[in-house]
């Protein structure tokens, strides 16, 4: 097995060690194989990670090994590696921030199998620039999912809020609102809250708010949690830790009614497909205009 090979990204040469080392033992995916994918995907992945304090899912030792979230970025990661200091309760937190494509093939050799990304940047902390709907279901059948998904597009339009649909590459969706990034935080969680809530009322036997597992009675849980302070959400196009190396895909709101579509439809089994989709431009026009809570909350509490 070779020890180290060196990877050309932009101006910088990164070292990968052990790249022959296995990360998906169920699959035969090694490090190689991550990194590859993630130095393909880079021009369509580095938009949604620009500027922003990540969350690092690392396995050093692949699936079934040790298993960690790391948020502090390690004083060994070079002085190339941009970093954001940030505000936490009695102190900071010093997170990596992905601009690059150098920085993102070296937390591939890191192990860092999936990135989450914060709702805001790291210049504005405090103020998100996304709203997050995480569809959660009670278990593996995925057509609660699709008819959540367009109960909360229903309410979306009535809002005049256009969002982004994504397969998370685990279980549900994540529905995204692009923000102005002009409110904080506690507003954007309130209003989505409270969306939720009006989604609730409206479809009582399909959808809950409930946070406790024993209280929603085998209902799609419509999470809003990934709306607070220094919460993250898995970025677009990462790889999920998970046997097949699910990816986290964006993908348009009419690919609701492929009867094939599943949370895990595109993976590293598959890598060309995952560029095929990317390549399309799933979220074409809907990233372009922030859009403002002041507006959708006149129109949520006009609905109430």
């Amino acid at each position: 097995m070779n020890d180290t090979e060196k990877v050309r990204a932009g101006r910088r040469t990164v070292k990968i060690h052990r790249p022959e080392k296995v990360l998906f033992p169920d699959d035969g995916f090694t490090k190689a194989d991550l990194v590859g994918y993630y130095r393909q995907v880079a021009t369509y992945l580095l938009p949604h990670l620009r500027g922003r304090p990540l969350m690092l899912e690392r396995l050093p030792e692949g699936l079934g090994g040790p298993h960690f979230m790391q948020k502090d970025t390690p004083d060994h990661y070079p002085d190339w590696i941009r970093r954001a200091e940030v505000g936490k309760e009695g102190g900071t937190v010093t997170h990596t921030v992905c601009d690059d494509t150098a920085t993102l093939i070296f937390l591939a050799d890191q192990a860092c199998i999936t990135l989450h990304r914060w709702p805001a940047r790291a210049d504005r902390p405090g103020h998100p620039d996304r709203l997050i709907f995480d569809l959660d279901p009670p278990g593996t059948d995925f057509e609660p999912v699709r008819r959540a998904a367009r109960q909360v597009h229903g309410l979306l339009d009535e809002l005049g809020l256009p969002a982004t649909l994504m397969t998370t590459g685990s279980k549900g969706l994540h529905i995204t609102i692009l923000l102005t990034g002009n409110a904080d935080f506690d507003t954007s969680r309130l209003l989505a809250k409270d969306m939720a809530d009006v989604l609730e009322q409206r479809h009582p036997e399909h959808l809950t708010t409930a946070v406790r597992k024993d209280a929603r009675g085998g209902r799609l849980y419509l999470d809003v949690q990934r709306n607070g302070y220094a919460q993250t959400a898995v970025a677009p196009w990462s790889v999920r830790a998970k046997p097949g190396g699910p990816i986290a895909t964006p993908i348009a709101w009419d690919l609701l009614d492929d009867p094939e579509l599943t949370p895990r439809s595109w993976s590293l089994r598959d890598v060309e497909a995952v560029l095929t989709q990317a390549r399309s431009d799933p979220w074409a026009g809907v990233l372009r205009h922030g859009h403002s809570l002041r507006t959708a909350r006149k129109r949520l509490d006009a609905l109430r």
